[in-house]
């Protein structure tokens, strides 16, 4: 008998792991939401075309000064010499020869802040840098800027939805294995309360297992998470440039509230429901 308990609650303690696993996989991504939008935003350019006038070191030293802009996040200065062999490497080098002189200018790429990457937000800072007397032009992709943020809306929705969806899955699943596993032990919840024991009484030890049980699969599914995380660090470094993993407390903490409060509150309402049942209901 105690053997089959003993399976049961290992069983029970597995199946709760693997399903608070998801829960930390969906609160990873719900975590790093904000992360991933503001990688693909800071990674798009801003062309900032400088006139033939201006010498290699003013460029130069513009290019330091923008970094003080709050809107500005990196610069990287290209000279004619670099364009040209950039744009040769596309088009090949019989492209120049129909030009007497270069026609590529000296340039800085400018990448901004995500805040700023909005149309509205990156017309006042087009017209911010063509201010200056070395700017001749600045060009930035107004059809993918609409495009970025329209599909990282999209994005925004399906990923809490799917985030949403699997926190119900969770709550469904562990709530029926906490259910069958307090079930299997209803005849010792009525000898008790044949006895005379109150209901607080009744359930203060299955609380007291439950909180140990949800800690317990919480701890198994954080050491699994971890896990992972180590592996896809090993093997897929770039994805670590967009996930933050200073938020890891942060969703070890949601791992174990949920398995606290899912395993407490299931185990609640099924002793509550075991108490209340007649003799004969206990066999169905």
């Amino acid at each position: 008998m105690r053997r089959r308990l003993a399976n049961a609650y290992l069983s029970s303690v597995i199946s709760i792991s693997l399903v608070l696993l998801l829960v930390g996989v969906a609160s990873m991504l719900l975590v790093n939401a904000g992360s991933v939008s503001d990688y693909f935003k800071e990674n798009m350019q801003v062309s900032v075309l400088l006139k033939d006038a201006v010498s290699e070191d003013k460029a130069m030293a513009y290019s330091d000064a923008l970094l003080k802009e709050e809107f500005i996040k990196t610069t990287k200065y290209i000279s004619k010499e670099q364009g040209q062999m950039e744009l040769e490497e596309m088009l090949g080098e019989d492209f120049m020869d129909i030009f007497e002189t270069s026609p590529i200018p000296a340039s800085i790429e400018i990448t901004l802040n995500a805040d700023y990457v909005s149309t509205d937000s990156l017309e006042v800072v087009k017209t911010k840098l063509a201010k200056s007397d070395l700017v001749a032009e600045v060009n930035y992709q107004a059809s993918l800027v609409d495009a970025l943020n329209a599909n990282l809306s999209r994005i925004s929705l399906i990923l809490a939805f799917f985030i949403a969806l699997m926190l119900f899955i969770s709550y469904v699943l562990i709530n029926n294995t906490v259910r069958l596993n307090v079930f299997a032990r209803r005849f010792t919840i009525h000898t008790m309360r044949l006895v005379g024991a109150t209901r607080s009484f009744i359930r203060a030890p299955f609380l007291v297992q439950a909180a140990f049980q949800g800690v317990f699969s919480a701890f198994i599914a954080i050491i699994a998470l971890v896990a992972i995380l180590f592996f896809l660090r090993n093997g897929f470094e770039q994805l670590f440039e967009i996930f933050r993993l200073d938020l890891l407390l942060l969703v070890m903490a949601i791992v174990l509230v949920s398995g606290l409060v899912i395993c407490l509150t299931s185990t609640y309402f099924v002793v509550n429901k075991l108490v209340s049942l007649k003799k004969e209901e206990l066999y169905y």
